[in-house]
């Protein structure tokens, strides 16, 4: 393991006491606030909502656009993919404010469809990146991983060291689900949206506010994907570095 990749291993060390330290006191009050709103929404009303965003993801990871991604090969290190992920991640942001500013200057209307287009820039964006770590996108399973990518990203704090657990012993993860692509339905979509709803959806109502509108949504688009970004390089470094390390340990215990 050269220099850069020791450094990168203590960033994940600190990363994952982020990602499991306990909720603070602001998330238990937000979360109690989130809790009550949800509790007065008909249940019907969640299960046209969970119903769309499980189809418009689930269109997103089975996509030709998004499934075709050339993989880079394992002759690039580390370094060199994490340069062009934050190349792309510096489109992408860009991308997300330009469409967050466009949808909020159109006030409510405009403002709605600013979610599924948002949606599927997060979800482009994770293909493009877990292709850049070598990860082959056309294999179900690590479609499968990149929704669970997804999930951390946006998760609950109350529900992020679990969601962090998943990503980090994908191994047993994916044994949870069967060996055919349609073990996606075995996601609990119910919980996905409604963490990622909480996540984005004070400062989106802001961006509903004439004036206010444009300025907002570019800011909070932007920073959606900044913080999705950092969350996917770090967990598809995880994923290179372990198995790197596995391979390693694979060919020590079986030498030719």
């Amino acid at each position: 393991m050269n220099t850069y990749e020791e450094k990168i291993l203590d960033e994940l060390k600190k990363w994952e006491i982020e990602m499991c330290k306990r909720p603070s006191l602001w998330n238990k009050a937000t979360k109690s606030v989130q809790t009550k709103i949800n509790e007065k929404i008909p249940q019907k009303v969640h299960d046209v909502i969970t119903t769309s965003m499980k189809h418009m993801i689930k269109a997103t990871l089975i996509g030709s656009e998004y499934t075709t991604k050339r993989t880079i090969k394992f002759t690039a290190d580390l370094r060199e993919r994490d340069y062009k992920l934050q190349e792309r991640l510096a489109f992408y942001k860009k991308t997300a404010a330009v469409e967050g500013a466009g949808t909020g200057v159109g006030g409510i209307l405009l403002s709605l469809a600013d979610f599924p287009l948002l949606l599927g820039i997060k979800m482009k964006f994770l293909f493009e990146a877990a292709s850049i770590y070598g990860l082959d996108v056309r294999d179900y399973k690590e479609r499968i991983f990149i929704l669970h990518v997804f999930r951390l990203a946006f998760s609950d704090p109350h529900k992020k060291k679990e969601a962090f657990e998943k990503v980090v012993f994908w191994k047993e993860t994916i044994e949870e689900f069967p060996a055919r692509p349609d073990s996606i339905d075995q996601m609990n979509w119910q919980e996905l949206q409604q963490d990622y709803r909480d996540h984005i959806d004070l400062i989106k109502m802001l961006q509903m506010v004439p004036g206010l509108g444009a300025i907002v949504g570019a800011y909070a688009n932007y920073h959606f994907l900044e913080d999705l970004g950092q969350v996917a390089q770090n967990c598809f470094r995880w994923r290179l570095l372990m198995d790197e390390n596995s391979k390693l340990h694979k060919h020590k215990k079986h030498p030719r």
